[in-house]
């Protein structure tokens, strides 16, 4: 055993983080509260697994998010070399199960959300649910989404249509509706092998089912956010043993269809079960921890723990920050930062509505003080940089139904259905090949478009008019060779959307004998093409509230746009081939982090993250809690857990806000009951009227 504890990752433990770490194989949950080390734990069982003679390929860590299992396995090469470490499967479930399928089937075209939404509308706007008669108005094609998503994540046993009927009571007569319309999707992904993040976890679940994975040991992190989905999985995969790792306090993922009941009936799953509890905190001062357990403590116990603070030095108390109105807390705050002698580094701005990010965000720029916003717009996520990805994306991969859809959002009159209809044809003129149905189309065909299927209990009408004429676009200058394509006789095409189709053919015309990256994204950023992308951002983004363009904002927004070109253009000049180009443009803007100095942070960005000085905004009911988000699928305990994380993240300085008025609005705000619980605000007659109102009661 001496030998074993003076192994270096074990070594570093305390008693508690050691007996968990070399716990017996078998089912084993530890409760890590926040600041208590459980990566340390984590990478001190995978030292005790190795030492033990467990193989690093027999070895699963399943983490949150991929940069966090990068850190473990960091770690573990420290002290192992990286021959071994990086024979350890790590990642998230999705990064997982997707190396997994690639092994298997060679192919996966995974699709991010953004993109399977316009796949999913242009099957929806193909629905009309006006001849139902009925007060409750039907989901749009963003949310219905959504829901089917939070399904596929939360329910086992029904289809989608009886989840309608019996869980989304006020819609069940459109639930044959949106049935069909999950059908043709899924249809539609699976005729172009396309994938989503559940599909992953759906097909990893198939295969573990089928054939043994060889894992000897299954680590879990962040346990607590398991949903029912992940749940069967891990299940799928009966692995001898399991190592999960939480904190039901740290529970906030609900919304994502993350079930706390996952962990919390860990040990009546398995009645083998050993439960370890991490209890030493090291990073928040006693003042911040015991304001932190004083409120999660209103939250029902699933196991017991009581945390033991480890920095004994004289603390700040938290304080709390009182402003008359909405705007004076932001700029209050941000002259607070600006007079604080603390790295800006490590100060956070901690919030729960997007709403509070932008005006601290405004205020802290306005006085110079610089800052990153975690969640905001990264580069690759900028609507530019994906539609010139997108053009990039056909020139690599023309089969990318999802890549031309996207694209066409920037011509005029084309919505997603009719766009899927432009590309199913071109690959019907083309035999099977968008690009030869685009220069080369089959002359026997001369009406290239689907008939449409006609079922009024579904929704579907036929509003598809007869052909139109090419030649009404005869005097708008198209090249010869491309007014003879029968793609032109769509009738609802207008002499906008015509010249985006005649430029789309145009450019790759040019880009067809390309081959290296760099001229490729130079060629795409001054084409014509792309030049209807740049006019139609720009414009919206100068349009000022009357409906006015500001010609002068819009040629900064221009400027601006072509800044990032150029910067595209540099990423791409040490690549040689289009494929790897793309994919690394692609898979490598996940982890992107721009900018430097003050962070602000969602809550759930905040999460697994600390920093000295911290404040937490707008605690103010209706805001913090959330209760709006309360009244669709959280509850008082999931917002209680919310501001357990975001308090937690304080190591030193924890400042708490709220205004008492909002101007723009003319509203009065009443202050947090979660001030009232950390015992920072007398439980007066405001209290009492909350009661009285109904919003907490008596027992909160």
């Amino acid at each position: 055993m001496g030998a074993l504890r003076s192994l270096l990752p074990l070594s570093r433990l305390n008693d508690q983080q050691y007996t968990a770490a070399t716990a017996s194989y078998g089912h084993n949950l530890i409760i890590a509260s926040a600041g208590t080390g459980k990566t340390s734990t984590i990478v001190g069982r995978i030292a005790y697994l190795i030492s033990q003679n467990v193989k690093p390929e027999e070895i699963l860590l399943l983490t949150f998010t991929n940069k966090a299992a990068q850190e473990m396995v960091e770690r573990v090469a420290a002290f192992f070399g990286r021959e071994i470490a990086s024979k350890i499967d790590a990642g998230t479930f999705h990064a997982v199960s997707y190396r997994w399928l690639k092994r298997k089937e060679g192919k996966v075209v995974l699709k991010q959300p953004r993109e399977l939404k316009t796949l999913f509308r242009s099957v929806y706007e193909k629905r009309t649910f006006s001849h139902i008669d009925c007060a409750t108005s039907a989901y749009g094609a963003n949310y219905l989404y959504d829901v089917y998503s939070f399904y596929q994540n939360t329910e086992l046993n029904t289809n989608f249509e009886e989840w309608v009927l019996t869980r989304q009571d006020e819609h069940a007569v459109y639930a044959a509706i949106y049935a069909d319309i999950i059908d043709e999707f899924e249809g539609l992904k699976k005729e172009y092998g396309f994938v989503n993040f559940n599909d992953l976890l759906l097909h990893m679940r198939d295969l573990a089912r089928e054939s043994d994975l060889g894992y000897k040991e299954v680590l879990i992190d962040e346990y607590q956010d398991t949903n029912a989905l992940q749940g069967t999985l891990i299940n799928a995969m009966r692995p001898p043993s399991l190592f999960c790792v939480g904190d039901y306090d740290q529970s906030i993922y609900a919304f994502n269809g993350a079930d706390i009941s996952i962990i919390g009936s860990f040990t009546t799953n398995f009645p083998d079960a050993k439960v370890y509890t991490l209890n030493k905190n090291y990073r928040s001062t006693v003042p911040i921890l015991s304001l932190a357990n004083t409120v999660i403590a209103y939250n029902e116990r699933i196991y017991p723990k009581a945390l033991e603070v480890t920095r004994t030095a004289e603390a700040q108390s938290p304080s709390l920050l009182i402003y008359e109105e909405l705007f004076d807390q932001y700029h209050g705050i941000a002259q607070k930062i600006g007079d604080s002698s603390t790295n800006r580094e490590e100060i956070a701005v901690i919030f729960r509505n997007n709403a509070s990010a932008d005006g601290i965000e405004a205020t802290l720029r306005e006085m110079g003080i610089a800052c990153r916003r975690r969640g905001g717009t990264s580069f690759f996520d900028s609507k530019e940089i994906k539609a010139l990805l997108d053009i990039y994306t056909l020139l690599v991969n023309e089969s990318d139904m999802m890549a031309f859809i996207h694209l066409f959002d920037y011509a005029k009159g084309v919505g997603s259905a009719i766009a899927k209809e432009l590309f199913v044809a071109l690959q019907k003129l083309g035999r099977g090949s968008f690009l030869r149905g685009l220069y080369s189309p089959d002359s026997e065909i001369s009406n290239p478009f689907e008939k449409r299927r006609l079922n009024h209990q579904l929704g579907l009408f036929d509003d598809y008019a007869e052909l139109g004429s090419a030649g009404r676009f005869a005097k708008l200058g198209l090249d010869p060779n491309f007014m003879g394509n029968p793609i032109l006789k769509h009738a609802k095409l207008s002499k906008d959307s015509a010249t985006f189709l005649h430029d789309l053919f145009m450019l790759f015309r040019q880009l067809r004998d390309i081959k290296e990256p760099k001229a490729a994204v130079q060629k795409i950023a001054l084409s014509n093409l792309y030049g209807h992308v740049v006019e139609m951002l720009s414009t919206r983004r100068a349009m000022t509230e009357n409906g006015s363009i500001d010609e002068r904002a819009k040629n900064e927004s221009q400027e601006r746009i072509r800044r990032k070109c150029t910067l595209l253009f540099e990423l791409s000049r040490p690549y040689k081939d289009h494929e790897r180009f793309l994919n690394a443009m692609v898979l490598g803007s996940q982890d992107l982090t721009q900018g430097e100095g003050v962070h602000l942070l969602s809550i759930h960005a905040s999460k697994g993250l600390e920093y000295q000085e911290v404040y937490v905004i707008d605690l103010m009911d209706g805001r913090f809690p959330n209760r709006k988000l309360m009244s669709r699928s959280g509850s008082i305990e999931e917002e209680r857990r919310l501001f357990y994380v975001s308090v937690t993240r304080a190591k030193d300085r924890l400042f708490l806000s709220y205004a008492k008025y909002d101007k723009i609005k003319k509203t009065n705000f009443v202050p947090s009951q979660f001030l009232f619980e950390a015992g920072l605000i007398p439980k007066d007659e405001i209290y009492t009227a909350l009661v009285e109102k109904g919003t907490i009661t008596k027992e909160e």
